[in-house]
């Protein structure tokens, strides 16, 4: 009793392989679930030397743990998370800690944070990314709370984090929720990419009519180039895989499911009023997969006629990447953008270096690019925009020509790229000096007297119109 150092809540896929990677670094660990299948059978699945302990009472579960307790929940988001926190308080002392390692809200985590203040308990907020084998071999970790309590967090999350260069992927981000706010906006740059990765396989199939075997071969070898990431990689392996004759891939149907938190990203981007347009766009896009029957429908009675573009050049393959890689860096752009903003105005204290740091490694969106952003901002930790940076603004340079010539083939054909049209949107209205929103401006005075701002006086004005 009480020897272990660590505790679970959720023997889930993600609990159990967090656990079990705790125990491969010599952590003495205990875990609690409801179901004792679950209990069981991580029970069962301890290896030689690993010392685990597996519990469906949460009263013995908190009597294993040492003083003062460190314990994880990995439950579902929402009453799931609340429920866990009330079972485990009546048994808890002050100065024990508390980590929701769930994709969570931020806001539920700025009031559980409060409420187990008072308690004298420490509660933290903790993105996890890198899905099961990521829990299991080396997650990207992004814990936000009391900086002085994550002190004793330290040793298990650096044990058991993905490691790029010999630094563990994970490290204290900031107060309060900052980070499932990190996470948050992570996920929101993961549904970006994956639908920019998806507009351009639609281009290669529907446009330049290359095959599955072509186009496999394409995001294999743009994996070992600029566009080296997790997602290009496995869309590569993704588009291997047969059943029998035919590609799975070409089986799978194209109603996109979706768990909320890109929309998250976009909802709150728009409290803050940061443009994150190609995150919107992939929310907006898997919206769209919904509606199934329409699109059918709509298909048949909305053509377009279009001519035949070349099937598969060099020359187009080539504009193909490097448009994605224009836009994939204009969606990273966004998000750390949003959390630049939302650093400000929620007192994180976020050092956008050390995020982009630990997404290096071990995380969804995890790609060769993060290490440009990391030095951009060791260079200049003030950076507003990554685009500001001179680095990477000449890689955006040097891929327009490429993003207008694949976006101007996309509309010759009717193919849909809303993704990739808001990347080169995003682009031109942030370098633009002076946007047509003077006639906006304009446009709300004459109808509602909200005023306006001159270039050559200051003030605010009103004009009668009419």
């Amino acid at each position: 009793m009480n020897k272990y150092n660590f505790g679970i809540v959720g023997l889930g896929v993600m609990g159990r392989n967090l656990l079990l990677n705790m125990a491969d670094n010599g952590f003495a660990v205990a875990g609690l679930d409801l179901d004792p299948e679950k209990a069981e059978s991580l029970q069962a699945e301890a290896q030689d030397g690993q010392d685990i302990k597996a519990t469906t009472h949460a009263e013995e579960f908190i009597g294993l743990l040492q003083q003062p307790r460190t314990i994880m929940l990995l439950v579902p988001a929402g009453k799931p998370v609340d429920a866990a926190i009330a079972s485990l308080v009546p048994f808890l002392d002050k100065g024990d800690i508390i980590v929701d390692g769930g994709n969570t809200y931020f806001p539920d985590t700025d009031r559980r944070f409060n409420e187990l203040s008072e308690k004298g308990i420490h509660f933290f907020g903790m993105g996890i990314s890198g899905g099961e084998s990521g829990a299991r071999r080396g997650p990207s970790l992004m814990p936000g709370g009391n900086r002085e309590a994550y002190e004793r967090l330290r040793p298990v999350f650096e044990a058991v984090a993905a490691k790029v260069n010999g630094e563990p992927c994970v490290e204290f981000l900031g107060n309060g929720s900052a980070g499932n706010y990190v996470k948050m906006v992570h996920n929101g740059i993961e549904y970006g990419i994956m639908q920019l990765i998806a507009e351009t396989y639609d281009l290669m199939k529907k446009v330049y009519r290359m095959d599955n075997a072509a186009i496999q071969l394409a995001f294999e070898q743009w994996n070992k180039e600029e566009l080296s990431s997790f997602l290009v990689e496995i869309t590569a392996q993704i588009l291997k895989k047969k059943e029998g004759e035919t590609y799975l891939v070409d089986l799978i149907s194209d109603w996109a499911k979706s768990k909320g938190t890109g929309k998250w990203t976009s909802q709150n981007a728009m409290d803050l009023q940061v443009p994150v347009p190609v995150i919107d766009a992939a929310v907006n896009m898997r919206d769209m997969s919904k509606y199934k029957p329409e699109r059918t429908e709509a298909a048949k009675i909305l053509p377009w006629n279009t001519g035949v573009i070349a099937a598969g050049k060099e020359k187009n393959i080539g504009h193909l990447k490097q448009a994605l890689f224009f836009a994939v860096l204009t969606t990273y752009a966004q998000g750390l953008a949003q959390l630049t903003v939302a650093s400000e105005t929620y007192g994180y204290d976020l050092d956008l270096e050390v995020v982009t740091k630990i997404w290096r490694g071990g995380c969804i969106i995890r790609a060769a690019v993060l290490e440009d952003f990391r030095a951009a901002y060791a260079k200049n930790p003030q950076l507003r925009n990554i685009l500001l940076d001179k680095d990477i603004a000449q890689k955006l340079v040097a891929c327009q020509e490429s993003i207008r010539a694949v976006i101007k083939d996309a509309i010759d054909q009717g193919i849909p790229v809303s993704g990739l049209m808001n990347a080169l949107a995003y682009f031109d209205a942030y370098r633009s000096e002076n946007l047509p929103t003077n006639i906006i401006q304009a446009q709300r005075d004459y109808f509602g007297a909200h005023t306006y701002e001159r270039i050559d006086q200051a003030g605010v004005f009103h004009t009668q119109w009419d």
